[in-house]
């Protein structure tokens, strides 16, 4: 759930995380293991910080979490945006990446590069660099 504030003309989001019983164990267990990667447990912390569930006992502010975790408030906006709109596995991990580049080089020029590389190397070159 989020609803906006409206201060100084400013627009601003705010994302309410409620967590279930079980999705707090999973995290409280995902931080408390250390065999993830750090932004999934730095992740996890956020998500348990600014849980506003029935089973939170004391919730802190963005501020406090920030200086606890060491991290600016847009990362904390950030995943809690993700929370909210998308899933608890997005907010974990990331968004997917979909972007694809255009190939610098093609095959003919590969294969070039390939043929030339296993040849001799240049006059004075023990071997191509």
């Amino acid at each position: 759930m989020f609803f906006i504030l409206n201060i100084r003309g400013l627009n601003m989001k705010k994302y309410i995380v409620t967590l279930t019983k079980d999705e707090r164990e999973t995290l409280r267990a995902l931080a408390s293991k250390g065999k993830n990667k750090s932004q999934k447990i730095l992740n996890a912390l956020i998500l348990l910080g600014c849980d506003e569930g029935e089973y939170q006992t004391k919730r802190l502010t963005n501020e406090e979490i920030a200086n606890i975790l060491n991290i600016s408030m847009r990362k904390i906006d950030r995943v809690k945006e993700r929370f909210v709109s998308e899933s608890i596995k997005v907010a974990l991990n990331g968004r997917k990446r979909n972007r694809i580049y255009d190939k610098k080089a093609d095959g003919d020029f590969e294969a070039h590069l390939v043929a030339l590389s296993c040849g001799e190397p240049p006059k004075g070159f023990a071997r191509w660099s």
